[in-house]
């Protein structure tokens, strides 16, 4: 029996599936070079420092992804006071890009936004090989368009957060915002964050590593509020989480 044309093809399905299998949060972002609305860029190297949001959507010239655009460009200068660009993509190609944002900036009105540039990157990805190694891609959903994913990725290049919406749903920005600040509030001053969490709510210390720390915080009358030994909150100021942005 000859079994080296399956062993072949096994082989080929596995390191298929190595290259296109879809990130986690803790994952280096995946390196790919490509073409945008603003020049070429290498991914993630040129954001080496930085905080970057990458996201999708799932095709020019269609009115959630307008609203979408017009919303994180007028957002952009917000993200950029936190140390953070924004880089979006699409499987159109780089002509569909220009005259779609030219159309944004030159007709749409919408909720009080209008003449709207975008200036953040939008990558021409008509080969689908971003969208396949970052899992916007999904088959259930549709396999000819990206899903609108958000991923956010910290100054060393790592996945930090995956937020993935339907193609009939457009994004929350408030909580991408609220994500962002969130995920640097936590490095910043080495916290957790409860549910709800807005800047100027308690934050979670790390919970006790012992006995004797659990039982000093359930007796301690300082700024600290324990619900119980593993549960502890303390009060972070919102100019404090603020000033801290971006650092």
């Amino acid at each position: 029996m000859n079994i080296k044309p399956f062993n072949n093809n096994l082989n080929n399905l596995i390191m298929e599936e190595q290259v296109y299998s879809m990130p986690r949060i803790g994952d280096k972002a995946p390196e790919f070079k490509a073409v945008t609305t603003q020049g070429d860029i290498n991914f993630p190297g040129d954001y080496n420092g930085k905080w970057v949001i990458l996201f999708s959507h799932p095709a020019d010239f269609t009115p959630v992804c307008t609203s979408e655009f017009m919303t994180f460009a007028t957002m952009a200068d917000d993200f950029k006071t936190m140390n953070t660009e924004l880089v979006g993509l699409s499987v159109d190609g780089l002509y569909s890009h220009i005259a779609w944002l030219r159309t944004i900036k030159e007709k749409i009105e919408y909720k009080g936004m209008k003449d709207v540039e975008v200036k953040f990157p939008l990558i021409e990805d008509i080969t689908m090989e971003v969208s396949k190694r970052y899992g916007m891609l999904q088959p259930g959903e549709s396999s000819t368009k990206a899903v609108r994913a958000v991923f956010f990725i910290d100054p060393k290049g790592v996945i930090r957060t995956i937020i993935y919406y339907p193609l009939a749903v457009g994004r929350n920005f408030d909580e991408i915002k609220r994500v962002l600040i969130a995920l640097q509030t936590a490095d910043n001053f080495s916290v957790a964050l409860p549910a709800d969490w807005r800047p100027g709510d308690d934050v979670i210390v790390p919970t006790a590593g012992s006995c004797g720390v659990a039982k000093e915080r359930m007796e301690s009358k300082d700024e600290m509020h324990c619900y119980d030994w593993f549960f502890c909150t303390k009060k972070l100021d919102a100019e404090k989480v603020k000033s801290a942005l971006g650092k």
